[in-house]
């Protein structure tokens, strides 16, 4: 990855090969941003999405692996127990000009990937909700 700072926000390009979240979350906690906007796009060739069921409370994964242009990569950095936390979805557009999309669990960069993080001012942290079964901001 490589990255420029631009007053206080910051811009960020992947290059063939590397994985995005895990990528984005490791940039967080080097650059010590605890809570941010991010905003993507890019192609990936292989993609993992969640989908959360509110009646179990639980996530459905799967994996997809073809081309995709990723039309858009919007979510938030934020912190849990102390550590980046990405909550980040995504919408990838096929050959076909179809689209899928959901919560991003991972994606490796097929072409390249270009990213905006525009950090706020002061710390957003997550915590559990038993009730809803998702990490939620806690304010």
């Amino acid at each position: 990855m490589q990255f420029k700072k631009v007053g206080e926000k910051y811009v960020v390009r992947m290059d063939k090969g590397e994985e995005i979240v895990s990528s984005l979350q490791q940039f967080c906690a080097d650059q010590g941003i605890e809570s941010a906007f991010i905003n993507g796009i890019g192609a990936s060739n292989k993609v993992e999405l969640k989908f959360f069921w509110p009646s179990s409370k639980q996530y459905e994964t799967k994996l997809f692996e073809e081309n995709f242009e990723i039309a858009s990569l919007s979510g938030t950095s934020s912190t849990m127990d102390g550590k980046p936390y990405l909550h980040l979805h995504v919408v990838l557009g096929n050959e076909k000009y179809n689209c899928i999309g959901g919560h991003l669990n991972a994606a490796w960069v097929s072409a390249t990937f270009e990213a905006v993080l525009i950090p706020f001012e002061g710390k957003l942290e997550r915590k559990m909700s038993d009730e809803i079964g998702l990490n939620l901001f806690e304010f």
